[in-house]
C-alpha cells in the first residue's frame, strides 16, 4: 500500500487562505506539527490580549491573529516555489506518483504575493503610526 499523494497546489491553497489558522501545516504533517499549534496559539493570544487590556487599541487586540496570517502568507510562497522533485522527497517520500505542478499554482502565487505584500504594508504602517504617533492617522 502507498501513501497518500499531497499535492503542492493544495498545500499552497490551504496557506494562502488559511494560513493564519495552519491548514497547510496539518494537511502535510497531522496533528502533531508544533508549529500548527503555533498558528492555532494566536486565537487564545489574541482573546487574552483582549481580555487584559480592553482599553488596547484594536491592532493590537488582533495583532497574533495577523501575524499568524502573515506567516501563512509566507509559507504558501515557500510551499508554492518548491521544485516538485523537492517537493516529492519532503512530503511524498513513499507515494506511487509523481507531482506535476501546472499553470494554477502561478494563480495562488500571485494572489499571496499580492495580499500577503499588501497585508505586510498595512500592518507595518498601522504598528508605526500607533507608536510614534499614538495612531494620529487613523
Amino acid at each position: 500500500m502507498t501513501a497518500r499523494h499531497k499535492s503542492k497546489t493544495t498545500a499552497t491553497l490551504l496557506a494562502f487562505l488559511f494560513g493564519g489558522l495552519g491548514l497547510q501545516r496539518l494537511y502535510l504533517r497531522g496533528w502533531r506539527d508544533p508549529w500548527l499549534w503555533l498558528h492555532l496559539a494566536a486565537l487564545p493570544a489574541a482573546w487574552l490580549v483582549a481580555t487584559l487590556a480592553p482599553q488596547a487599541d484594536g491592532f493590537y487586540q488582533l495583532l497574533p491573529i495577523m501575524l499568524s496570517g502573515l506567516a501563512g502568507f509566507l509559507e504558501a510562497l515557500v510551499l508554492g516555489l518548491m521544485p516538485d522533485d523537492k517537493w516529492d522527497a519532503r512530503f511524498n517520500p513513499h507515494s506511487a506518483k509523481q507531482s506535476d505542478t501546472r499553470w494554477p499554482i502561478a494563480i495562488v502565487l500571485v494572489a499571496t504575493m499580492t495580499i500577503g505584500a499588501a497585508s505586510l504594508i498595512a500592518t507595518i504602517s498601522r504598528l508605526f503610526d500607533l507608536l510614534y504617533t499614538g495612531g494620529a492617522y487613523g
